[in-house]
């Protein structure tokens, strides 16, 4: 099961965590993992294209791990790219359930 922590203080985003793999089919079959794979990457690819915004960013392929941190507060580009990367993981869970995706929200 992937968990993703959407990390927050006073309803702004500070960044996210994502562990695991879904396992909903084998390696290279696994429709889930590979969705939410392309979210929250293409998610950091367009805040580091198209923003100003700084942040750190810590990847483990193998293990499923992403952590991306705002070194600052968001700009309104890139609330809206989280605001849908969020969006799109909660259809995941929605649609998969809690045995692949668990989406939680963490203020810090």
């Amino acid at each position: 099961m992937t968990k993703i922590t959407i990390f927050k203080s006073d309803n702004v985003y500070k960044g996210f965590e994502c562990t695991d793999h879904a396992g909903f089919a084998r390696k290279g079959k696994d429709i889930v993992c590979a969705s939410i794979s392309v979210l929250t990457i293409n998610t950091i690819n367009s805040i580091e294209k198209f923003t100003d915004d700084s942040f750190d960013l810590d990847t483990d392929e193998k293990k499923g791990y992403i952590r991306f941190d705002l070194k600052n507060a968001p700009s309104e580009k890139t609330e809206v790219l989280l605001d849908s990367m969020v969006s799109g993981l909660s259809d995941i869970a929605t649609q998969y359930g809690d045995r692949y995706l668990h989406l939680e929200f963490e203020e810090v």
